[in-house]
């Protein structure tokens, strides 16, 4: 099987959060960021990296074994800013790596099976082309996956708090995968209250 990388946006500060989402842990008391790597390595990524913002040293301290960090010096400006970080520092890889795909931070709920789903459905075709994404009820959403050929021209359109939407929307060549069986793919962008009671760790 040709090799696929996994990028980590973790960047932003959070401010509806009250905190860094890299910091938040969840009911189980694992960090986000730690558990959005692991989701990435467990479904069938490697290398992962992930990309660091806010809170950088704090988070870092966090990621599990085998991951990589890197610090978008730029990322305040914007969820854009941290894409195009990631992919550039991903082009420095073997060309055996076709594609990565790109997972957010916020999305807790979304776990190493929706990320093997999305790889396994891409198989027949994988290759430096090769454009697919998870769907929730056929609502495009996270993780998305990118073929090789892609990676400058997504970096190219990111911009503001705009990754790699602006560059697959209206796309007819986008495969989908449904994964609302295993995961709801919402991004949490406020505080959510949970039996244990653990907020932000930040």
């Amino acid at each position: 099987m040709p090799g696929v990388a996994g990028l980590v946006l973790a960047a932003g500060a959070g401010r509806r959060m009250g905190g860094p989402k890299a910091l938040v842990r969840g009911p189980d008391g694992e960090a986000w960021v730690a558990r959005a790597a692991r989701t990435l390595a467990e479904g069938g990524c490697d290398p992962v990296l992930v990309v660091l913002g806010a809170a950088a040293e704090q988070a870092r301290a966090l990621l599990p074994a085998g991951s990589r960090a890197l610090v978008a010096t730029d990322w305040a400006q914007g969820m854009g800013a941290s894409l195009r970080a990631g992919l550039a520092e991903l082009a420095g890889l073997p060309q055996d790596v076709v594609a990565v795909v790109v997972g957010l931070v916020d999305t807790p709920d979304v776990g190493p099976p929706v990320v093997a789903r999305l790889l396994a459905r891409s198989l027949p075709e994988l290759g430096p082309e090769l454009l697919a994404r998870a769907c929730y009820h056929d609502v495009p959403g996270h993780p998305v996956l990118l073929g090789r050929a892609h990676w400058a021209s997504v970096a190219q359109a990111a911009a503001g708090d705009v990754g790699a939407r602006g560059y697959l929307a209206g796309r007819p060549d986008v495969l989908r995968v449904e994964c609302a069986d295993l995961a709801d793919g919402t991004d949490v962008d406020r505080p959510r209250p949970h039996p244990h009671g653990a907020g932000s760790a930040g």
